[in-house]
């Protein structure tokens, strides 16, 4: 397993190990000690299996008191994953970051706690499968614009196919003027 940091403090992409042979592979998608070893929290409350068309973008979401983060594995197809900076004290604060993962290539990238999550689908269909560190609550969820002008994302789609609740999301802006600030500073102080 190698681990890579990338540009936003804490999101990590992990390649993985494959083994290949007549009857096809295997590969290792988790062991506790070498993620605690990287760096990367191994306490995970939860698994998720998301499954979505060609053209999907889910995002931006977080979970808000107490965060949560994300090991996101791409079982079948391809995706273009992005992660921004919520914490309005970081330096990087509305930053983001976009990273290719498949299947194939079997990469994983880690989230830690104070940032957004969302993603779009390149392949005609995708399954992520991801561990949580936190149970999803509905109450502590929360989001906001995929296509937020101020954060700037460049998505490598046009026309996406969208929820009507992410559609209906607020700015990052308005995220974060309301008490909102207040959780995501909260995150900052207890994760980074």
């Amino acid at each position: 397993m190698e681990v890579q940091d990338l540009s936003l403090e804490g999101v990590k992409r992990i390649q993985l190990k494959v083994f290949f042979d007549d009857r096809g592979f295997f590969r290792e998608t988790f062991r506790a000690p070498l993620y605690a070893k990287a760096g990367i929290p191994t306490e995970f409350a939860q698994d998720n299996h998301s499954f979505s068309k060609k053209g999907t973008i889910r995002g931006m979401h977080f979970q808000r008191h107490p965060g949560q983060a994300k090991l996101i594995t791409v079982m079948e197809g391809e995706i273009f994953d992005v992660v921004v900076d919520i914490c309005p004290a970081s330096p990087t604060f509305g930053k983001w970051e976009g990273v290719h993962l498949s299947a194939k290539d079997g990469d994983q990238i880690f989230i830690p706690v104070g940032f957004a999550h969302g993603f779009c689908v390149l392949s005609e269909t995708a399954h992520l499968c991801y561990k949580v560190s936190t149970v999803y609550d509905p109450v502590e969820e929360f989001g906001f614009r995929y296509d937020d002008p101020t954060v700037g994302i460049v998505w490598p789609i046009e026309n996406p196919l969208v929820s009507e609740r992410d559609l209906k999301s607020p700015f990052l802006e308005e995220v974060v003027s309301k008490s909102s600030s207040i959780f995501i500073n909260k995150i900052q102080e207890d994760f980074r």
